[in-house]
C-alpha cells in the first residue's frame, strides 16, 4: 500500500473571511515576536509566547492557530488536532481550521474524518483551491484502498491492477519509509510558512457580505429543494425538470435536449428511487438569485451514495428555479 505525502497545510488564515478590528500593539508585537520564532524553527520559544498571549486573551483566533501549526511542526498531532477542532467551533466561518484538521487526520490514516473536514472548508469557503485539492487526494487514497482490498481478494484482476497503478504513477511511487524529517512535519510536500498576524485582530467575526434574506424567503427556496427531491423521488421526471431554470447550465457542456434525455434515462432505470436532502444552508446573493448548499443522500434499489451538493437559485415569477447544479 503507498503512502501519499501530498495533503498541504494552510499556514494563514483568510482575511477575506474576517473583519479586521484595530489591536492593541503590544499584543500585535507578541503575536509578531510569535511569528517570528516559528519562522525561525524555535518552536517551544514560539509556543511560550503563544501561550503568554492566550493567557491575557484566550479567545484570540490568530494565536491559537499559530499555535495548531507550532504543535503539528512538533509533531503533536493530538494536541494540534484538539487546538485546531476548538477553532472550528468558536469560528465555524473559517475554512483554514477544518482543512488543518483534515491533513492532520490524513496522516493518521483518518480518511473518512479528513473527508468529512474538507467538505467542512469547502461548504464555508467554496473557492478554496487548498481544500479541494486535498479532497481529491483523500478520495484518491481511499480508492488506492479499496483497489488493493479488491487485489487481495483478486490477484489476476487486472483492471483492478491498472486502476491502481495510475494512482501510484499520479502520486509517485512513495512505498519507502518517510524519513524522520517528513514524519515530524506532518506536512507533505508543502513548507509551512506562518500567519501574517501584524495586521490581523484577535476579535474575529463572520463578514456580512450578501443579501440579507427574510425567513419567508428561505423558506420558498427551501421549499423549491424538497419539491426537486420529491419529484425526483417519485420518478416523475417533467415535474423534475420543470424545477430547471430555461438558463440552466447543463454539466460538460451538454445541450439542454441531451441532458434531459440523459436525466429521463437515469432516473426511469432503477425500480425505485429516494433523495434526501440534509443539513441545507441558504445564502442570498440578491433578492433574485439563492445558492443553497446540502448534504445529499441517494439510494435506487442496493446502491447508496452520499455527496455534498450546491444549487444556485433563480427567482422566475412566484418559482424558484434551478440555474446551476455543483457537486462537490
Amino acid at each position: 500500500m503507498t503512502m501519499f505525502k501530498c495533503f498541504k497545510l494552510q499556514a494563514s488564515l483568510f482575511s477575506g473571511a474576517l473583519l479586521i478590528s484595530t489591536c492593541l500593539s503590544a499584543q500585535a508585537d507578541d503575536l509578531a515576536d510569535a511569528n517570528k520564532l516559528f519562522k525561525q524553527t524555535q518552536y517551544s520559544q514560539a509556543l511560550d509566547k503563544i501561550n503568554e498571549i492566550l493567557t491575557k486573551k484566550p479567545k484570540d483566533a490568530q494565536a491559537r492557530f499559530l499555535k495548531g501549526l507550532v504543535l503539528t511542526e512538533q509533531n503533536k498531532a493530538d494536541e494540534a488536532i484538539k487546538v485546531f477542532s476548538a477553532l472550528t467551533n468558536d469560528y465555524p466561518e473559517l475554512p483554514e481550521p477544518y482543512n488543518n484538521l483534515a491533513v492532520l487526520y490524513a496522516n493518521q490514516g483518518q480518511y473518512d474524518k479528513a473527508r468529512l473536514s474538507l467538505e467542512m472548508a469547502i461548504r464555508t469557503h467554496p473557492s478554496y483551491a487548498t481544500a479541494h485539492e486535498n479532497l481529491g487526494d483523500i478520495y484518491a487514497k481511499m480508492a488506492s484502498q479499496a483497489y488493493d482490498r479488491a487485489l487481495k481478494l483478486d490477484h489476476g484482476n487486472t483492471a483492478t491492477q491498472t486502476k491502481l497503478a495510475m494512482i501510484q504513477d499520479l502520486f509517485g511511487d512513495t512505498s519507502r519509509k518517510p524519513s524522520r524529517s517528513e514524519v515530524a512535519t506532518s506536512t507533505p510536500a508543502v513548507v509551512v510558512k506562518p500567519p501574517d498576524v501584524a495586521t490581523q485582530s484577535a476579535d474575529v467575526k463572520p463578514a456580512t457580505t450578501g443579501h440579507a434574506a427574510t425567513s419567508d424567503q428561505s423558506k420558498e427556496v427551501l421549499k423549491a429543494v424538497q419539491e426537486w427531491a420529491a419529484a425526483w423521488s417519485a420518478k416523475n421526471t417533467s415535474k423534475y425538470l420543470a424545477h430547471y431554470a430555461a438558463d440552466f447550465k447543463a454539466p460538460k457542456g451538454a445541450s439542454r435536449t441531451a441532458w434531459e434525455a440523459e436525466r429521463k434515462e437515469r432516473i426511469n432505470k432503477p425500480k425505485s428511487i429516494h433523495v434526501g436532502i440534509n443539513n441545507p444552508n441558504t445564502s442570498f446573493i440578491d433578492t433574485d438569485h439563492a445558492r443553497v448548499e446540502f448534504r445529499q443522500s441517494y439510494a435506487a434499489g442496493q446502491f447508496r451514495t452520499s455527496s455534498s451538493k450546491t444549487l444556485l437559485m433563480a427567482k422566475s415569477g412566484e418559482k424558484w428555479l434551478i440555474q446551476e447544479e455543483r457537486v462537490k
